[in-house]
């Protein structure tokens, strides 16, 4: 009786233990500081395809890749799409549930959250790992500036603009870009998935 006493003290000990250091390095996490290098400190909301609003900060904590489309966009959008769900097919299962994808809108006044809803739904890109924004003309820009992508109203339709997919750490650093339609993204999934394992 004695024995199978102290094994359950034992035993509890240890599960406390190990809780405690559970949620330390969660606490962790939370409470590091942000670098100047990452996208989390810039403090602006965003609108999701569901209608809530969101800052990036909520996505601490996750690898995320990046592009800005329009959803009415009949020429490179629709290949920068196809290039996202291809990078997304091709992260190691082990990985999937780091990463996000991410889709901002260079268009916030046609791209309303029903209309990326139903662009997602399109698109077949309804899963918790894929979030599509959009928010005012001004935020759209400067957030543009920071990811290097250029756009440009050509008609009342119509954008021109960069074909830029960008990868983030954790931490919210960029550390991979890639731009081009219809090149390798061999190199930009090897960087998801060495991120994604750390």
């Amino acid at each position: 009786m004695k024995k199978l006493l102290f094994l359950l003290l034992a035993l509890l000990v240890m599960a406390s233990c190990t809780e405690t250091k559970t949620n330390k390095s969660t606490t962790d996490s939370k409470e590091k500081p942000i670098s100047d290098l990452s996208i989390y400190n810039l403090p602006e909301k965003w609108t999701n395809q569901n209608g809530k609003e969101v800052t990036l900060k909520e996505f601490r904590g996750s690898v995320l890749v990046m592009v800005m489309i329009y959803t009415s966009c009949k020429a490179a959008c629709p290949r920068l799409v196809a290039d996202m769900r291809h990078i997304e097919e091709r992260i190691l299962r082990s990985n999937k549930d780091n990463v996000k994808f991410i889709l901002v809108s260079i268009d916030p006044e046609v791209d309303t959250p029903e209309r990326l809803k139903e662009f997602s739904i399109e698109n077949k890109m309804t899963g918790k790992h894929w979030s599509f924004l959009r928010s005012n003309e001004e935020q759209t820009r400067e957030f543009a500036a920071v990811l290097a992508v250029n756009y440009k109203k050509i008609s009342p339709i119509d954008f021109s603009h960069s074909n830029i997919i960008s990868v983030f750490n954790e931490e919210g650093e960029m550390v991979f870009q890639q731009e081009g339609l219809g090149v390798s993204y061999d190199k930009t999934i090897s960087v998801v998935n060495e991120e994604a394992s750390n």
